[in-house]
């Protein structure tokens, strides 16, 4: 049993959360971000493609540590509280995604769209879970593996589904954006087609195990060292190939540079094969060598791992109460409010900065979120009241 948090997962956690600020930031500051994908490599620059494509890791990674995490927490629980606790903590994320997340996205509390983005994907995942973590462990592997290895196999019949079994095959799996009508006038928005992030989550509870005293810290460091080389390994030697793992192939493009960035360029909607090797891969690689990582920089990350929930959903209003004051400094009127199909949006498609004006209202961001987060997280910390394991 583990006596303190892994502080190499609280890190690795922040990482990922910081990251994360980054690509909202340039969804409601950049001046381009409603007019066009920062990964079309027809119209992207090497600075936008980077900007969006760095933070790729964000969910891969934190759905990844849910599950290792859920494992851990599994360590002072029973199966059945841990059954129990992952039940009502993913149905309380579904919830919260559709009450609290998706308003502060639009600023939107009549609902006229409501999406299923990334903390759904981690609450319907901890549901299942609930479920899997009955089962021997390597029964749990089996699944988890098989649903992120073989989920690329369903990527030839997408087209096949359509009809009153549809919307079950978009919430389950189909790729990019679709939408429902569930009232006149308002839309349910499917994201996070959850089958893959539910292997992810129960491949990163199997990773749990070695984070026990039962491993030493050395055995453990080789372990997430050689599978996060192997994950790359397979990356590069699938994705030459443009045999299987992802269902948009690379192809030669005007230069060396634009050439590598079609390569990397992967499916996340959902995640493909290849695209969850290539953001795994490191990570494991960082959690292999950040373990005793301890100064004040890394402990100010930590903070931020700590208090995953809570930070995402301040990030979220503050970055999109930041893009009102945006909206009305430069000179936009009540006409615009209501912009990209949300009444409350304030974020036309001519508003924002370059690149170097997003980075620096990144930097703002986590500025202002750190001083509160850190206070939640002593608060977390000194008490231990129920509901604070659900924020």
């Amino acid at each position: 049993m583990p006596a303190k948090r892994i502080h190499s997962i609280d890190f690795l956690r922040g990482v990922v959360m910081i990251l994360m600020a980054l690509d909202h930031v340039r969804d409601f500051f950049h001046n381009g971000a409603m007019q066009g994908d920062p990964l079309d490599l027809n119209s992207t620059t090497p600075a936008l493609f980077f900007t969006r494509w760095i933070t790729h890791y964000c969910a891969p990674v934190f759905i990844f540590l849910s599950g290792t995490s859920a494992f851990l927490v599994g360590e002072r629980k029973s199966k059945k509280e841990l059954s129990t606790f992952l039940l009502t903590r993913g149905l309380w994320l579904i919830v919260a995604e559709i009450a609290i997340v998706g308003p502060g996205w639009t600023f939107d509390f009549k609902y006229h769209m409501i999406a299923l983005q990334v903390i759904w994907a981690i609450g319907i995942s901890m549901v299942v879970m609930s479920a899997l973590i009955r089962l021997p462990f390597r029964v749990i592997f089996i699944i988890g593996f098989t649903l992120v290895f073989g989920h690329n196999l369903l990527d030839p019949v997408e087209a096949q589904h359509s009809g009153p079994f549809g919307f079950w095959w978009d919430l389950l799996h189909r790729g990019n954006f679709v939408f429902y009508p569930y009232a006149e006038g308002r839309v349910l928005g499917i994201f996070y087609p959850f089958v893959p992030w539910t292997g992810v989550m129960a491949l990163g509870y199997c990773l749990g195990k070695i984070f026990t005293s039962e491993v030493n810290e050395t055995k453990r460091k080789l372990f997430l060292i050689k599978t996060g080389t192997v994950l790359l390994f397979l990356f590069v030697l699938l994705r030459f190939s443009n045999i299987y793992g992802d269902p948009n192939p690379w192809s030669s493009q005007k230069n060396m540079l634009f050439t590598v960035l079609s390569f990397i360029n992967l499916n996340k909607y959902p995640p493909s094969l290849l695209y969850l090797c290539i953001t795994i891969g490191p990570a494991l690689i960082l959690l292999a060598f950040t373990e005793q990582l301890k100064n004040k920089q890394s402990q100010m990350v930590m903070v931020f791992g700590r208090v995953a929930f809570f930070y995402y959903l301040l990030h979220i209003y503050l970055i999109h109460l930041l893009c009102v004051g945006v909206f009305y400094l430069q000179g936009f009127g009540s006409d615009a409010i209501h912009s990209q199909g949300s009444p409350f949006l304030f974020r036309p498609a001519t508003l924002g900065y370059g690149l170097g004006g997003v980075y620096v209202i990144w930097i703002l961001v986590i500025a202002l979120l750190y001083p509160v987060c850190k206070k939640y997280d002593r608060y977390k910390r000194q008490n231990k009241k129920w509901w604070l394991s659900y924020v």
